[in-house]
């Protein structure tokens, strides 16, 4: 079973990456386009050439001092800007299988902006490796240790989360305890701990540094135990 269910996250995902990939060839991501521009550009293309029809959760997209916030903040739509971060973070559904994929794009040669994409997919990576070498690693300790990564680099951790629960759309909640499920720091669930019928549970890690002074921030996710 937990094998299955990994296959058809890691597809989906791969799916998603494609998405993404055109995203890019196509151009979409440029100076002058409005964020809800691209926003529906990209739902566009997802449903011409990948058959998406639902995202569970809202299209983000966010360029310059918006990269900064998070994906509960709601924003002014803002045009790109020649020398913008942009991140996208998207929830698209492949066949009732949920990606949830995030990734940070640099319009333009700003060698900071550039620093901060390389790091956070540094990071992640760095998160996966350490979730990989602790057997009980809790969903809190993953949190402050990815944060603190973001320090050692010389940024701030921009978010009160860095990941969640994924899996079968729609995936398992705990309407009781709504942060349960999340991973922040405090929380003390294991990151191992299998659902109610036994079977794995998987999670998607969040990396967002941001740097406030110069007003960017960079955003990468993808799957963390598959």
């Amino acid at each position: 079973m937990s094998d299955s269910v990994a296959a058809a996250l890691i597809e989906a995902q791969q799916k998603a990456d494609s998405l993404f990939c055109e995203v890019v060839s196509s151009g979409l991501i440029r100076p002058g386009v409005l964020e809800s521009e691209l926003s529906r550009e990209i739902q566009e293309l997802a449903q011409r050439r990948f058959g998406v029809r639902r995202h569970w959760h809202k299209r983000v997209v966010r360029a310059g001092p918006n990269t900064m916030l998070t994906y509960y903040d709601e924003p002014p739509d803002r045009r790109v800007a020649e020398d913008d971060s942009v991140y996208l973070d998207l929830g698209p559904v492949f066949e009732s299988w949920e990606a949830d994929y995030g990734r940070t794009y640099v319009v333009g040669a700003d060698p900071d902006k550039h620093r901060l994409v390389a790091d956070i997919e540094a990071a992640f990576a760095s998160g996966k490796a350490h979730f990989e070498r602790t057997p009980d690693l809790t969903a809190g300790a993953l949190y402050d240790y990815v944060s603190g990564l973001a320090t050692s680099a010389g940024w701030e951790f921009g978010a009160p989360t860095a990941g969640h629960l994924i899996g079968h759309f729609p995936h398992e909640t705990a309407s009781a305890e709504p942060k349960k499920f999340s991973i922040r720091s405090g929380n003390p669930l294991d990151l191992r701990e299998p659902d109610e019928s036994g079977a794995p549970r998987h999670w998607i890690l969040e990396i967002h540094f941001v740097d406030r002074q110069r007003q960017f921030g960079g955003f990468f996710e993808q799957l963390l135990t598959a």
